[in-house]
């Protein structure tokens, strides 16, 4: 009786918890909007749930793809899925760096009084380093030992007699992640709820054309230009979203992109793509493909050199575009490394000043949602996208029942 209770119970909040994420997201507003201090003492319930479920990253991606490579018979063609998606990555990120430049010469947001604007603190700004980028990225040193296990694996004579304990392994983790996700609502309530209570939704009137400028933005790139990649490729990009808004919510509550990572990679296998694309192309996309920081790294160059009425010929225009092209990719994974991004691009232009950085950080943390949530996007759809291409994506298999990789639902 008593796992009767637990399991209807459980099958409520798989129903439900779309809802619940956005009845909590309300929920938090409205307590940090109306008690504030109270608000900003909700701050551990958003950090703990993103710190667990960082937790769950390194397992699901060594044993994702572990298993999948180990299962598959052609390993040039594990090869080629990396390289391709390397390419896609450089390819749509750029794009979105230039529809950010673009963007911002049409809006022009920083075409306003910077006088009349409040700087926040000074951002965290250090030298930014790609050793200290690759020496500190988890996720990139799991992938790199999961696709040396993987390949060792699949070369073993008893590797049949290994692989069925890997796959009751990888069973249980994300069994174990679909009872945790349970709690996002609880999760982006608290990340939500100290958002708000901190920095307060007045805080946004100052800057509120540039914050526009940049939700705007990369909306029409996730509607028009990822719309298009999917369309192309036979998917439609409104059931793709309808299908993870479970993990949009929850980005946009913790603006985290890394506490929905787990759930995205169950989803996407559940969606029918394979285990060995979902393991490289996910884990490698949070690293290299942020479109939503892309845009943003762009538009805030622009806004910058328009709020100091600085001009930038087509040549310099060219120039951020080529910094920006290698510098967005180590924009992830290290504390602050987008401010220090920005700053040496600012540097090598010496034309706009630096710190001019402090006024975005007033608004950087409302900001942070619109990176996070068009970073996950982009990383599904290079997924399925890559899937596809390569014919590792099967219809009949994302409409079988794999009940035990279901996050939530």
């Amino acid at each position: 009786m008593h796992r009767n209770s637990f399991q209807k119970i459980a099958d409520w909040l798989s129903r439900h918890l779309t809802l619940l994420v956005f009845v909590a997201l309300v929920a938090a507003v409205l307590l940090g909007q109306f008690a504030p201090a109270t608000a900003i003492r909700m701050q551990p319930l958003g950090k703990d749930f993103i710190t667990a479920i960082t937790w769950f990253i390194p397992f699901i991606i060594f044993l994702t793809i572990v298993s999948g490579i180990s299962g598959m018979t052609d390993l040039r063609k594990v090869g080629r899925i990396g390289v391709k998606a390397l390419v896609y990555f450089e390819v749509v990120t750029t794009f979105s760096l230039a529809i950010g430049i673009l963007m911002a010469y049409l809006i022009q947001p920083g075409r306003i009084d910077k006088n009349g604007l409040a700087a926040g603190e000074r951002p965290p700004i250090a030298k930014f380093s790609w050793r200290d980028f690759f020496a500190h990225n988890t996720t990139l040193w799991v992938l790199a030992l999961a696709i040396i296990t993987g390949v060792i694996l699949s070369l073993h004579p008893k590797r049949q007699k290994v692989l069925p304990y890997i796959q009751i392994a990888t069973r249980r983790v994300f069994t174990a992640l679909k009872y945790f996700m349970y709690l996002a609502p609880i999760g982006a309530f608290g990340g939500m709820a100290y958002t708000i209570g901190k920095y307060g939704l007045r805080s946004l009137k100052p800057l509120a054309m540039l914050m526009g400028s940049v939700y705007g933005t990369m909306i029409i790139f996730v509607v028009v230009v990822l719309g298009l990649i999917m369309r192309y490729f036979n998917f439609s990009i409104w059931k793709y979203l309808k299908d993870i808004r479970e993990e949009i919510l929850i980005v946009l509550g913790t603006s985290s992109s890394e506490a929905a990572q787990p759930s995205l990679m169950a989803k996407l296998e559940l969606m029918g793509c394979s285990q060995p694309v979902v393991g490289l192309v996910v884990p490698t996309g949070y690293s290299f493909n942020l479109d939503g920081t892309s845009i943003y790294l762009s538009m805030s160059v622009i806004f910058l050199a328009q709020l100091y009425n600085v001009h930038l010929s087509l040549g310099e225009l060219l120039g951020i575009l080529g910094i920006l092209m290698i510098t967005s990719k180590g924009a992830a994974g290290v504390t602050g490394s987008g401010f220090t991004v920005l700053a040496s691009t600012l540097t090598a232009l010496q034309k706009i000043p630096v710190e001019g950085l402090a006024f975005l950080y007033a608004v950087d943390k409302f900001m942070s949602e619109a990176r996070a949530i068009t970073n996950i996007i982009g990383n599904g759809v290079a997924t399925l996208v890559i899937a596809k291409s390569e014919g590792e994506f099967n219809l009949s298999a994302a409409a079988a029942p794999t009940e035990s990789k279901v996050p939530a639902q």
